[in-house]
Order: structure tokens, then sequence, then C-alpha cells
């Protein structure tokens, strides 16, 4: 990931996957750029933007940052290679499937380079534990596997959920969504390592 700072509050970030291919928006990207901000100026608000996308952050008392991660656009169901996916728009396409999250192996690479996205998309296979809690494994587009994902657990929260908060926990740990309407919030930690 690269960042650029403009001013004190906010931030321009440009996410680089490891294919060389760049990603049009990151809630873990975003929520690290807001992270490093409030740590550098003792802010507790910031703007962090990926391309288009703005995304205003806070630092909770918790420690926590809670992001507004704006409108998200929930398709109808379809069938895609023989499975039932749930399309969903975050700023970046998502294909959500329900089943064994295990299953995000076999079924990411399937999804991600179907027809149905000619721009590719990432995939997110939830199984909903009880209402207001999922788990989920993320397969993201030009990466593959990953242990969380910001804009998958908005994804999958929308896909699973009309309302309220969800909790979502990946191998890498939870988040947390808030929805209501077509608008939701994430909340996370953002910790520096090392």
């Amino acid at each position: 990931m690269q960042v650029l700072v403009a001013r004190d509050d906010e931030a321009d970030v440009v996410i680089w996957n490891p294919d060389g291919s760049t990603a049009e928006l990151s809630g873990n990207g975003t929520r690290i750029a807001a992270a490093w901000l409030f740590a550098r100026t003792g802010a507790t608000e910031a703007r962090v933007r990926v391309g288009p996308r703005e995304v205003r952050a806070r630092l909770r008392r918790d420690g926590l940052v809670e992001q507004e991660m704006g409108e998200v656009c929930v398709g109808k169901p379809e069938e895609v290679a023989g499975l039932a996916v749930v399309p969903v728009s975050v700023g970046n396409p998502h294909a959500v499937v329900r089943g064994e999250p295990a299953d995000v192996v076999r079924i990411g690479p399937l999804l991600e380079t179907h027809p149905r996205f000619p721009e590719r998309t990432n995939v997110q296979v939830v199984r909903v534990d009880a209402p207001g809690e999922v788990t989920a494994r993320v397969w993201e587009r030009g990466v593959g596997e990953t242990p969380a994902s910001g804009t998958s657990a908005v994804a999958v929260a929308a896909a699973t959920h009309d309302a309220g908060e969800v909790r979502v926990r990946f191998p890498g740990g939870e988040l947390r969504v808030g929805l209501a309407g077509r608008h939701a919030t994430l909340v996370g930690p953002a910790e520096q390592l090392g």
C-alpha cells in the first residue's frame, strides 16, 4: 500500500495488490492509514481517499477505529458456476456465497476469474452462526486467500443481514459492521506491528 498525506487530517491511499493491480477500496487499508494519521498528529478524526471514494474515520475511546464506508449495493442472488452468489459493491466488487468458509480455497479462484465478473471479483464464503454473527473466509482478487478484509466484512454483513450490527469473524480477527439502509460503518483495530 502506498500512502500520500496531504494534510494532518487526510490522506490519499493507493493500494497495490501482489499481482500489480490496484484496488478500488480497502477497509483495512483505510483504517491503517487513519490510525497512522491519529498516531502521528494526535487527531481523532480523519478522511482517507482511495481514488474517488472517501472514507471518514474516527478514533473511538476504546482504541478501535470506526469508518463510514458509504453506500453498499446488494444485488439480487444469481447462479454463477452452479453456486448461489449475491453480488455486492462496497466501492469494489464482491461475490458472497453462503456455505462452509473453508470452501473458499475452491470457490474463490473459480469465481474471481469467472466471465460473469470481467474485472474479476473478491469472493467470500460465509456461514451465518446466529443473528448478527457470521464466520467468513476471503479470496481477494489479485491476492488469493487473506486472513481478513474490511470491505469483505461489509459485503458479507450486507448480503446476510438487512440492518443492525453484525460481527464478522475471519481467521485474522473480528470486525463489526453497522448497517442502516444502504449505509455501512466498519469498526476494527489497527495496531502497529514490530
